[in-house]
C-alpha cells in the first residue's frame, strides 16, 4: 500500500507554491467491486476564501503529476497500481481534518466518527463548542463531549441553513448562477 505520509511530503509543498493549504489527501478505491483503478483525492483551499476554482484545481493538478512523474523517473514509485488524481476544493460541507477547521467552524454542526469509543460511543453530531489544546469539545442532544483529536477518523460539517450564511461567497465569476433558498434546496438538487 501507499504510503500517505510520504504522498503528503510530495503534495504539500506543490500545494504552498501556489499559495494553497492542503486540507486532505486520501487514496481509496480498488478495494470495492468494479473499481480497476485507485483514486488520490486532494483537497487544498485557498487560505483567504476557504476554496479553489476550476483554474486552481486545473493548476495544483498539473504540477503534482509534473512532480509525482519526474519522481517516477527518478526510480520512486508512490502508488504501485493504477490511479486517478482528483483534486478539488473541500466544499461547503468540507472535511474537518485540521485542529484549525474545528476553531474556525464552532457554532456549527458537525458529524465526528472516532477510531475507539469515547464514553460508549463512535459517533457525535451536534454543535461545535469550541477547541482547546487537542480537544474539540460538542454537543450531542444536550450533552457535552470532550473529544480527542487524536481519536477522529472522519470529521465534517453538516450542511445547515447557518452554514450557508456563514460561508465565504463562491467565486462563481463567469457563471450563471441561480438564486436558492437555502439547504433544502440543495439537497433537493443532489436528491435529483
Amino acid at each position: 500500500m501507499a504510503d500517505i505520509a510520504r504522498i503528503i511530503e510530495v503534495v504539500e509543498p506543490e500545494a504552498k507554491a501556489l499559495g494553497f493549504d492542503l486540507v486532505r489527501v486520501r487514496l481509496f478505491g480498488k478495494t470495492e467491486v468494479g473499481d480497476e483503478e485507485h483514486t488520490l483525492q486532494i483537497m487544498a483551499e485557498r487560505p483567504e476564501t476557504g476554496q479553489l476554482v476550476i483554474a486552481d484545481c486545473a493548476a495544483l493538478s498539473h504540477r503534482i503529476s509534473d512532480r509525482i512523474d519526474a519522481l517516477e523517473e527518478a526510480g520512486e514509485v508512490l502508488i504501485e497500481d493504477a490511479y486517478r488524481l482528483e483534486v478539488s476544493s473541500p466544499g461547503i460541507d468540507r472535511p474537518l481534518t485540521r485542529l484549525k477547521d474545528f476553531a474556525n467552524w464552532i457554532g456549527h454542526e458537525a458529524r465526528i466518527e472516532l477510531d475507539d469509543l469515547l464514553e460508549g460511543r463512535k459517533r457525535f453530531r451536534g454543535e461545535l463548542l469550541g477547541v482547546e489544546g487537542e480537544t474539540i469539545s460538542i454537543a450531542d442532544d444536550g450533552v457535552t463531549y470532550a473529544v480527542p483529536f487524536g481519536l477522529i477518523a472522519n470529521a465534517k460539517l453538516v450542511l445547515t441553513d447557518k452554514l450557508i450564511a456563514a460561508s465565504r461567497p463562491i467565486d462563481a465569476s463567469g457563471v450563471d448562477v441561480e438564486e436558492f433558498d437555502g439547504a433544502d434546496d440543495i439537497l433537493e438538487e443532489q436528491e435529483d
